[in-house]
């Protein structure tokens, strides 16, 4: 596939998951490990169904971008950050650096309620944008860690993170952003739960009760 016929997807996972207290990747969400859970949602923005209302590119299948010795057993291509101690925006550097797709949905391994619909009405979006950068916006700021990037957004990023920026939302000053607002990505999370990421033993806790599945001992 060329880079006009599909869209490369990443997921962040190389946190130290200080607060957790164990790789947050690994934390069992709907049957799997959460890494792999986000990587499927991911995917399947790619698949082709009946009567959907538009074509979606094609999904690349998804890369971890993270310690290959502690995912390397998942059946995954690992990539290892570019760096130490960088953060997420270290990350989204490295996912742009390997990439070979124009656009690139990148997203956090912690983000267990992101849906196909949601993903696929991201990936509309940015296909038929001139942005470097869509993004969605909440009441808080900006949600850089499920938004999609354009591979030349790198260069950008890469020289924030030599001038010793770690916030992301300070290492795309300079790019273009098209935001979407809350009031579009609420119709598809009218509870508010798309970017709600798991940091803490009750943030895991709740969000498996939200299933239904028994919270964790």
């Amino acid at each position: 596939m060329t880079s006009c016929e599909a869209i490369g997807g990443f997921v962040l996972a190389g946190g130290r998951s200080s607060r957790m207290g164990r790789p947050k990747g690994f934390l069992k969400f709907a049957g799997e490990p959460m890494v792999v859970h986000v990587a499927h949602v991911l995917e399947s923005t790619g698949e082709a169904r009946d009567g959907a209302a538009e074509i979606t590119p094609a999904m690349m299948k998804p890369i971890i971008i993270g310690p290959p010795e502690v995912y390397a057993h998942l059946a995954m291509r690992v990539v290892p950050d570019d760096g130490e101690n960088l953060g997420p925006l270290g990350g989204i550097s490295t996912a742009l650096r390997i990439a070979t797709c124009e656009w690139n949905l990148i997203v956090g391994c912690d983000l267990p309620f992101l849906t196909r619909e949601w993903l696929e009405f991201l990936v509309a979006r940015a296909i038929g944008s001139s942005a470097d950068v869509v993004i969605p916006l909440n009441e808080r700021g900006f949600e850089p860690l499920c938004a999609m990037y354009r591979k030349g957004a790198r260069r950008t990023i890469a020289d924030a993170l030599e001038r010793g920026v770690r916030k992301i939302t300070e290492g795309l000053a300079g790019l273009t952003l098209a935001s979407i607002a809350p009031a579009e990505w609420k119709a598809f999370d009218p509870c508010g739960r798309l970017f709600k990421n798991v940091n803490t033993p009750e943030d895991y806790d709740e969000a498996r009760e939200s299933l239904g599945e028994k919270a964790a001992s």
